[in-house]
C-alpha cells in the first residue's frame, strides 16, 4: 500500500485518522492489501481446533468436508461488507450509524466492542501459553513469572501494531502471510502422517438438523461472523472505482485459504487425538503430535499467527470505542483497550482454572447480538442503502469529538426494532452454560443455531418493515384521490 502525499496513514507511523471519512486522495489501498490482511488474520493455529470441533459432531467425511468448505466460504459476507467500506470510506461501526442512527447504533456497537475485547483476550491468552512453552526451556523462572513475561512480549507486539494503524497492519500482515503461512503449511504436512484414514472414511452420516447445521453454525460463529463488524475498517482506504466483485473475491479468498487448510488439518488430527477440541492447552496438545525438532518452529509459528490475529481485533476495538463517543483520539482508544485486554488475559492465564469453556459461551452470547446486527446491515446494504443515498457524511457524524453533529442525532426505529427482535429470538433458542432460553431444546440444545435464528429474524423483520412502508406509501395517493 502506497501512501498519498500528506497522508494521515503511513506504514510505521501512528495513524492519524479516526472515524472521519477518508479523503479520496488518500484512498490508495488495493485488493491485495485486503487479501493479505485476511490471510494473516486466519493463520492462527486455533483454526485446527475448529476442524477438531467438527469431528465431535460425528459426521461422515463428506459432511465434514461440506461444513469446513461452507464455513470457510462464509467469509463472503465479510467481503460483501467490505464493499460498504469502499462506498462509505469510514470504519464498519461508523457506517452502521447510517443504518441504526447515531444513538441507536450505540447498542450494537457496545456488543461489538465487548466481543472484540473478549476475542483479543482469548487469542492473547493462547499465544501467551504458546510462548510460555517456548521460553520454559530457555529462561529459569517460576511458572507465574514466566507466564507474565510471555504475556508482556505478546501484548507489546499486539499493541505496537494496533497502535500504528492500518497502513502498518497491511505491511505486517503481508509478511506474516509469506513467512508464517509457509511454516503453517509445514506444520500441517507434519501432522498428516498418522491419520486414521479408515476410521475417517467409514463413519456413518450424521443427522442434518442436529449435526451438520450446528457444526456449521459454530464454525461460522468463530470465524467470519466474529469479523463482520470490522470489515470496512480495512477497506475504507480502497479507491471508489475498485470493482465490488474484486473486493469480495480478495477478502473471501484471503480468509478462506488458510482457514480451509487449518480446519482440514484439525479434521485429520482429531482421528488420532480425539480429545483435542476439549484440551485445556490446545497449543500444547497440537505440539505433542509433532516431531521434537519442530517444537521451536511450531511454537514461533503459533505465537506469530495469534499475534497477527489479535492486532486486527485491537485496532478495530479502538475504532469501536470511538463509535461509543468516547472523546479520545484513535491511538489513545487503542491504549485503553490494550489495558483492558491485558487485565482480562492475566485473569485467564493465571487465575481461571478452565477459561475456554465458559468464556467461549460468553462470546457466543455476544455473537447473537453480532448476528442480529449483520442481518440488519446486510438487508440495508443489499436492498435499501442505494435508495437512501448511500452513506452521506452527515449521517455518519464522523469525528473524534465528544459529540456528533446535530444532523445525525437520531434513532432509526426500523433497524433498532429489527435488531432487538433478532437478539430476543436468538436468546430464546440459546443453550449454554451461562444461559438457556425457553426454546432451547431439540436441534437448539447444545448448538449455535441461535446465531442463524438471530441473523434471519432481524433481516426478515427489516424486510417486512420496509415492504410495509412501501405499501403504505403506494396507498396514500389512492386514499387522497378517493377523499
Amino acid at each position: 500500500m502506497e501512501s498519498a502525499p500528506g497522508s494521515g496513514n503511513r506504514p510505521w507511523r501512528v495513524e492519524r485518522h479516526g472515524l472521519e471519512v477518508i479523503p479520496e486522495r488518500e484512498r490508495v489501498g488495493t485488493v491485495w492489501d485486503l487479501f493479505w490482511i485476511w490471510f494473516a488474520a486466519n493463520l492462527g493455529i486455533l483454526g485446527v481446533l475448529y476442524g477438531a470441533i467438527v469431528v465431535g459432531f460425528r459426521l461422515n467425511l463428506v459432511q465434514d468436508l461440506l461444513v469446513i468448505g461452507l464455513g470457510s466460504l462464509s467469509f463472503v459476507l465479510v467481503g460483501y461488507f467490505s464493499v460498504a467500506g469502499r462506498d462509505g470510506a469510514a470504519p464498519m461501526m461508523t457506517l452502521s450509524r447510517a443504518v441504526f442512527g447515531t444513538y441507536g447504533n450505540l447498542l450494537p456497537t457496545t456488543v461489538s466492542w465487548v466481543s472484540l475485547l473478549g476475542w483479543e483476550a482469548v487469542t492473547v491468552a493462547v499465544a501467551t501459553m504458546a510462548l510460555t512453552g517456548l521460553l520454559g526451556g530457555l529462561i529459569p523462572l517460576p511458572g507465574p513469572a514466566l507466564a507474565l513475561a510471555a504475556l508482556g512480549v505478546v501484548a507489546a507486539l499486539v499493541v505496537a501494531f494496533g497502535l500504528l494503524g492500518q497502513a502498518t497492519l497491511v505491511v505486517v500482515q503481508r509478511w506474516a502471510g509469506y513467512v508464517f503461512g509457509a511454516l503453517t503449511l509445514l506444520v500441517a504436512a507434519l501432522l498428516l502422517p498418522g491419520t486414521h484414514w479408515a476410521a475417517l472414511a467409514h463413519r456413518p452420516p450424521g443427522p442434518f438438523a442436529t449435526g451438520v447445521l450446528p457444526a456449521l453454525s459454530i464454525v461460522v460463529a468463530g470465524t467470519s461472523l466474529s469479523w463482520c463488524n470490522t470489515a470496512a475498517d480495512y477497506s475504507r482506504y480502497i479507491p471508489r472505482q475498485t470493482p465490488a466483485g474484486r473486493i469480495v473475491l480478495g477478502t473471501t479468498a484471503g480468509a478462506a485459504l488458510p482457514l480451509l487448510g487449518l480446519m482440514l488439518t484439525g479434521l485429520l488430527l482429531a482421528t488420532r487425538a480425539p480429545q483435542l477440541a476439549a484440551a485445556a492447552n490446545p497449543i500444547a496438545a497440537i505440539g505433542q503430535a509433532l516431531p521434537a525438532w519442530m517444537t521451536v518452529p511450531y511454537l514461533v509459528t503459533a505465537v506469530a499467527g495469534l499475534v497477527v490475529e489479535a492486532d486486527l481485533s485491537l485496532y478495530s476495538s479502538g475504532l469501536n470505542l470511538l463509535n461509543l463517543m468516547v472523546p479520545v483520539q484513535r491511538y489513545k482508544s487503542v491504549v485503553v483497550d490494550a489495558a483492558t485486554m491485558v487485565g482480562g488475559t492475566v485473569y485467564l492465564v493465571l487465575l481461571a482454572p478452565d477459561f475456554l469453556g465458559p468464556f467461549e459461551s460468553f462470546l457466543i452470547l455476544l455473537g447473537i447480538g453480532l448476528a442480529a446486527w449483520a442481518g440488519v446491515f446486510l438487508v440495508d446494504q443489499a436492498w435499501l442503502r442505494q435508495a437512501r443515498g448511500g452513506y452521506p457524511e452527515h449521517l455518519l457524524c464522523a469525528g473524534d469529538g465528544p459529540s456528533p453533529p446535530a444532523a445525525g442525532r437520531r434513532v432509526a426505529t426500523d433497524a433498532v426494532a429489527a435488531w432487538l427482535a433478532g437478539v430476543a429470538a436468538g436468546l430464546a433458542c440459546t443453550s449454554s452454560p451461562l444461559f438457556n432460553g425457553p426454546l432451547a431444546h431439540g436441534p437448539f440444545a447444545g448448538s449455535s443455531l441461535e446465531l442463524a435464528v438471530a441473523f434471519g429474524t432481524s433481516g426478515a423483520i427489516l424486510i417486512l418493515w420496509a415492504l410495509g412502508r412501501r405499501l403504505a406509501a403506494t396507498r396514500a395517493p389512492q386514499r387522497a384521490a378517493g377523499a
